[in-house]
């Protein structure tokens, strides 16, 4: 029997951010049900960083969706520290709000207090250095800065585990770079945990400190690597360069693996 729980509405005792245990996923289509994602077991501790990795129709935002709650696995469970919130590639902000708005919007639907709203939004934007933003329009924002925005609206959910879907892929590499050293600090200032997806082996080894290989199609794990590397990391620093390297080997022999069949 497939579940979606919180961890509230279960086992008070388990410390996890999330607990996926033999989750499969499966759709219809026209020549019948096709497997996406099959016996995925996956634990994310509280304030680790665990990157999603694999290449394009593995699963891995199926995955994501899951566990955010926006669709149900076919079999297996997922429980999670409350509600997460998710980030997506895009950063989907209301046009007609200002920066400072949309975050006080998540923060409405919270259930915090109008009198309230205005200073967290500020502090909230404060903390992704986007200071001074509050009544910014969208379209006065770079991308870099719109992201920055979406992640402050993300953290007004005041939500324990934050699921990211390839947010930074859109942007060029020198914004993307400094957004990494952002999400970085931030999740060390917050003790967060984040599950992040990405197709790009360097960001999952310059963010994580733990990388899942998703095999292609149906998605299952084909390998984990636990990443030593002292934060601050940087995409160019040799130890990444050498561990992405590894990584980067693994997920081509499961390409051709998969483009055998």
């Amino acid at each position: 029997m497939a579940t979606t729980t919180t961890l509230a509405e279960a086992d008070q005792s388990v410390g996890y951010a999330a607990r996926i245990e033999h989750v499969s996923k499966s759709f219809a289509t026209p020549g019948g049900r096709q497997l996406v994602l099959d016996d995925i077991t996956l634990d994310v501790a509280p304030g680790e960083f665990v990157t999603l990795l694999g290449a394009s129709g593995c699963g891995k935002s199926t995955l994501l969706n899951l566990v955010a709650g926006l669709d149900r696995p076919t079999s297996g469970s997922i429980a999670t520290d409350g509600r997460p919130a998710l980030m997506f590639q895009e950063h989907a902000l209301f046009p007609w709000l200002t920066a400072g708005k949309n975050i006080e919007l998540a923060l409405k639907l919270r259930g915090v207090a109008k009198s309230d709203r205005r200073d967290r939004a500020e502090e909230l934007l404060e903390l992704v250095r986007l200071k001074g933003a509050y009544g910014k329009r969208v379209h006065e924002l770079s991308g870099g800065m719109r992201q920055r925005a979406a992640l402050a609206r993300s953290l007004a959910q005041e939500s324990r585990l934050l699921l990211m879907d390839e947010p930074f892929s859109a942007l060029d590499a020198i914004t993307r770079d400094v957004l990494h050293d952002e999400l970085t600090r931030i999740w060390e200032e917050t003790g967060l945990s984040v599950l992040f997806v990405t197709h790009n082996v360097r960001e999952a080894v310059r963010l994580a400190q733990r990388v899942i290989l998703l095999s292609s199609r149906p998605g299952r794990i084909a390998r984990e690597w636990e990443v030593g590397i002292p934060q601050p990391r940087r995409i160019e620093d040799a130890p990444v360069a050498e561990l992405s390297l590894e990584i980067t080997d693994v997920l081509r022999g499961e390409i051709r693996r998969h483009g055998q069949h």
